[in-house]
C-alpha cells in the first residue's frame, strides 16, 4: 500500500472529523476514497503549497456531501492542519458539510445536485478556450445523475469535443431516500454516457489499479470525446456495519461505533 493517500488512514480521517464533528455522510464519503487516492497520489497536477495555483488540474466534486474524503486528501498535500480535524463543524470553522469555492482546494460550491459537473464543463471549455492543457475531474453521485444539469452538461461536453473533461461516477446504488433502482432506476450508465458521447470506462472503483489503469488510458486516447469512468463502489466501504447499510448516509457516530470504525479500517494500514 503506498504510503501517501493511503486508503486507510483518508478513512480515519473522515471518521475522526465526523467524529468531533458530530456530522454526518461517512457511507457517501468512503465510497469515494480510492477514487480520490488514485487521482491525487497519480494524475492530478497540483502545487502542494498553493492549491488554487494557475494552471493547476481542477477536481470538481459534483456530489459535494461526500466532502470529508477531499478534506483528507487535503490534509495529506498540507492544505489543511490538525485543527481542521479537531474543531470541524465547531463555531467559526472555515470547513462546512459539503464542498465549498471558499476554500481553496475544493473548486466549487456543491451540494445542489448535478451543479457541480456543470460547473466541470464550463471549466473544461474554459480551458480549452485558453489554449491550456488543464484537465477537469468531474466526481459525481449515481443518485446525482437523476438531475437534468447532468445531461445538458453532458451534451454540451460531447458537442465542442471537450477531450480535456473526465466525469467520473460514483454508482454505489444509493442516494439520500433509498437504493438508485427504487427511487429512479438508472439502467446502464455506461450505455447512457456513450449515448451521449463520452468515451467510458467501467471499473471497481475501489481497485486502485484499475482506476488508475483507466484514468491512463482513457488520457492517451486519441478521441475527441470526453471521457468517462463508471466505477462501481461500495457506500460505507471498509467499515463491516456501514457497507451496503444507507442509514450511514446521515447516522452519527457514538463512542461504540466510532471506536470500532476506527479498527476496522485501520486493518488496511499494514
Amino acid at each position: 500500500m503506498q504510503s501517501r493517500f493511503n486508503p486507510a488512514q483518508l478513512r480515519k480521517t473522515v471518521l475522526d472529523m465526523a467524529w468531533h464533528g458530530k456530522t454526518v455522510h461517512i457511507g457517501c464519503a468512503f465510497s469515494i476514497v480510492e477514487l480520490l487516492a488514485v487521482l491525487h497520489r497519480n494524475h492530478l497536477r497540483f502545487n502542494d503549497n498553493q492549491p488554487d495555483a494557475q494552471g493547476r488540474d481542477y477536481l470538481v466534486l459534483s456530489k459535494g456531501h461526500g466532502v470529508m474524503a477531499q478534506y483528507a486528501c487535503m490534509l495529506e498535500r498540507g492544505w489543511l492542519n490538525a485543527k481542521h480535524v479537531t474543531e470541524y463543524f465547531a463555531d467559526g470553522s472555515d470547513l462546512k458539510g459539503l464542498s465549498d469555492s471558499r476554500i481553496p482546494g475544493l473548486e466549487v460550491t456543491s451540494g445542489s445536485l448535478g451543479h457541480g459537473f456543470s460547473v466541470g464543463v464550463g471549466m473544461a471549455m474554459g480551458a480549452k478556450l485558453n489554449g491550456t492543457d488543464q484537465k477537469v475531474y468531474a466526481l459525481v453521485g449515481d443518485g446525482e445523475i437523476n438531475e437534468g444539469p447532468i445531461w445538458e452538461g453532458a451534451l454540451f461536453a460531447a458537442h465542442h469535443q471537450l477531450n480535456n473533461l473526465m466525469l467520473i461516477v460514483d454508482e454505489n446504488g444509493f442516494q439520500a431516500m433509498g437504493t438508485t433502482d427504487e427511487v429512479l432506476a438508472l439502467g446502464s450508465i455506461a450505455d447512457k454516457l456513450n449515448a451521449f458521447g463520452f468515451e467510458t470506462m467501467s471499473i471497481d472503483g475501489h481497485d486502485e489499479k484499475a482506476i488508475d489503469d483507466a484514468v491512463t488510458t482513457l488520457w492517451a486516447s486519441r478521441l475527441t470525446k470526453p471521457k468517462a469512468i463508471v466505477a462501481k463502489t461500495v457506500k460505507g466501504k471498509g467499515v463491516s456495519f456501514m457497507e451496503h447499510n444507507n442509514m450511514w448516509h446521515y447516522t452519527r457516530l457514538n463512542e461504540e461505533t466510532y471506536a470500532q470504525a476506527c479498527a476496522e479500517v485501520m486493518k488496511g494500514q499494514a
